[in-house]
């Protein structure tokens, strides 16, 4: 294992989100604290409580988890995109580092910015919402796995694009309306029979569900369940990164 060159990668990425911070770090804090304002104290006050939880507590998982899930597909992307585009990859792949040891880097710096970044969130909410934590350490463990798992899937979209519109395209297009149509500002027992059928297909319904149950012990779905769609997401998007440095797609060519 070439810890040296995975902690050089790791440093220099590090690095780039303090030089950044403002946009890494400030701006979605600010952009979850304007929900918060909204949604927990405005409108939180006038909703009835959910499965006994008040509405402003009930929605700060679901927040948090919208800003993860976006921001960890864009850290791991822009990671590793920005090397292809001025064609330091090459550099990279010529190095005695491991494709295993270049994912290690990339993603772990992006995971950690993730998880930094939705600690100081949870830590913000504290100042609008009232709200306790019944399991710290599921908790930590699904904000740790899901940051690391959608950082892994940001990996592959950042190989895979081929400008800086298409870095945008899943995160804001296809992420983002489905973290809200999964449960992020509602129970998904609320909707019609037909409409929680429908529910169960999107794969953000038990990330934010399990999320949720470390909070509360309340969920619509089993929390072992989200554990194992997790655990399944995440082998996914490391089958198609094996696949990636096998084959050489957009790396190597």
């Amino acid at each position: 294992m070439n810890f040296q060159a995975i902690k050089a990668i790791y440093r220099y990425e590090i690095n780039r989100t303090l030089r950044t911070w403002k946009q890494s770090i400030a701006s979605p804090v600010i952009s979850t604290s304007l929900y918060f304002i909204v949604f927990g104290s405005a409108i939180g006050s006038r909703m009835m409580d959910i499965d006994g939880v008040s509405y402003a507590a009930f929605i700060v998982p679901g927040l948090i988890l919208l800003t993860i899930l976006v921001e960890s597909i864009n850290n791991a992307a822009f990671g590793i995109y920005m090397p292809r585009f001025t064609g330091t990859i090459y550099e990279i792949l010529a190095a005695p580092i491991s494709a295993f040891e270049i994912v290690i880097a990339y993603v772990g710096a992006a995971a950690t910015k993730s998880v930094v970044l939705g600690l100081i969130i949870l830590l913000t909410a504290r100042g609008f919402v009232d709200f306790s934590i019944v399991y710290p350490f599921w908790m930590l463990a699904f904000l740790v796995l899901i940051s690391v798992t959608f950082c892994l899937f940001g990996f592959v979209l950042g190989v895979w694009a081929d400008g800086f519109e298409r870095l945008q395209i899943v995160p804001m297009m296809v992420v983002m309306p489905l973290t809200f149509l999964g449960g992020s500002f509602y129970s998904i027992n609320m909707l019609p029979g037909i409409w929680q059928t429908v529910a169960l297909f999107n794969p953000v319904v038990y990330l934010v569900n399990g999320f949720r149950w470390s909070f509360y012990g309340v969920s619509d779905v089993n929390a072992a369940l989200s554990l194992s769609m997790i655990f399944l997401f995440m082998l996914i998007c490391l089958s198609v990164i094996w696949w990636i440095f096998k084959t050489g797609y957009k790396i190597k060519v």
